[in-house]
């Protein structure tokens, strides 16, 4: 490209092309623009058709505007709610399932499934793995329950129980709730400041 034909202003829409060059689109420049085999007298009665089509189109999309408004204010009349519809939708669709073949196929394989050995097999198998391990889970928490109630009466228990009652009597000021802690490890105050 020669640098000297070029529009070199930045801010023109035909900034980079060359001078004197017709851009499509650009005003007076509609004959350059013509498919060729085509005269400027057809592309004039192509260009007048092609406003009355899109005036239809426009005026079609206006009635089909206020043909849906009316449709809406009708069916607001008779209390049919969107989500009516949605409910009829999806009941339709499901009847519709329900008797596709595909749907009835599938429900004969899954019933001729559910009469055969195998399947009745493994259904047993299962259900009695599962009271096994009910019956085991049962044990097991029964068996914890034991220890912790045998951990809860030992000694070291008993110990650890006693210093948590002798911190809360500490904490308390010395009185728990209104009352006083009995510990054997806490003096009772009462004893301390009774006469010599």
């Amino acid at each position: 490209m020669d640098s000297a034909n070029q529009d070199i202003n930045l801010n023109s829409p035909n900034k980079g092309l060359r001078a004197g060059v017709p851009v499509e689109g650009a005003a007076g420049n509609t004959a350059s623009t013509l498919p060729p085999g085509l005269t400027e007298e057809e592309a004039e009665e192509l260009r007048t058709e092609l406003i009355k089509v899109e005036e239809e189109i426009n005026t079609l999309r206006q009635v089909l505007s206020a043909k849906e408004k009316h449709a809406w204010d009708l069916k607001k009349k008779l209390g049919l709610s969107p989500l009516h519809e949605f409910k009829q939708n999806i009941t339709k669709g499901w009847q519709d399932v329900q008797t596709s073949n595909a749907y009835l196929s599938a429900s004969a394989t899954l019933e001729d499934i559910s009469r055969s050995e195998a399947y009745r097999k493994t259904q047993e198998t299962l259900s009695q793995a599962g009271q096994k391990t009910s019956a085991a889970l049962s044990t097991v928490g029964t068996a914890i329950s034991k220890k912790l109630g045998d951990m809860r009466n030992s000694p070291t228990f008993k110990s650890f129980e006693d210093k948590v009652g002798n911190l809360k009597y500490k904490m308390a000021g010395g009185q728990g709730n209104g009352e006083e802690a009995h510990s054997a490890t806490v003096p009772n105050p009462v004893q301390d400041n009774a006469p010599l």
